[in-house]
């Protein structure tokens, strides 16, 4: 399939040929949704302690006679069923959140990302991107020339260069990323992806 091009001023340029299994496959929703899942539970770190029946500090003797109050009998104040009891099973630092995501998985689940944005007119391919000096102010100016302004924009180029990283990273709608960093979940959640045309040679590359 052809993918329009534009070049930094917003203007289009010459169309590019690209994989159709990568940029023009049927959308799969539920394959897409497991992937998303899983990067996030990927990235969750298992921090939260609670402590179980037989850590809590509380006296170990019963806490009243076991008849005659008219109160259901209780042996410790540290009884799960108590305020200020233990878990019954309480997080523990080692628990395990990851999900697994094997490779042809995770590549279809990409192009059937990429192949939406495309359908919806959300991805856009650029010529080349560059700034001659580390400007905020240079880099949004571009990307106020291409109708983007005020816009949530992820950026994908094949390599960063000192002078984009530091003209992105005080723009707080825009991600600048390489294309070995484009994750499922910042692909869904912005609604528009700049890439530029070594960029998609790489991710052709990578996903083929």
């Amino acid at each position: 399939m052809e993918l329009k091009v534009i070049n930094e001023n917003g203007k289009a340029g010459k169309s590019m040929d690209a994989s159709d299994d990568l940029f023009g496959r049927e959308y799969n929703e539920a394959l897409v949704h497991q992937l998303v899942v899983a990067y996030q539970a990927n990235a969750r770190s298992a921090n939260s302690k609670q402590k179980g029946r037989s850590e809590i500090a509380k006296s170990t003797h019963k806490p009243f006679a076991q008849k005659g109050t008219g109160r259901a009998r209780a042996g410790r104040a540290s009884s799960p069923l108590w305020r200020g009891g233990g878990k019954v099973f309480p997080n523990l630092p080692d628990q395990n959140y990851s999900h697994k995501i094997n490779r042809k998985m995770y590549r279809a689940g990409l192009a059937s990302i990429f192949s939406k944005l495309v359908s919806e007119g959300r991805l856009s391919v650029l010529e080349t991107l560059s700034v001659d000096a580390p400007k905020t102010k240079l880099l949004a100016a571009k990307i106020n020339e291409m109708g983007l302004k005020d816009a949530r924009v992820m950026i994908i180029t094949d390599s960063i260069d000192e002078n984009m990283y530091l003209a992105s990273r005080n723009l707080p709608n825009v991600l600048l990323v390489e294309a070995h960093q484009a994750d499922p979940v910042s692909l869904v959640r912005f609604p528009n992806v700049l890439v530029t045309r070594s960029a998609i040679a790489k991710i052709e590359e990578m996903l083929a």
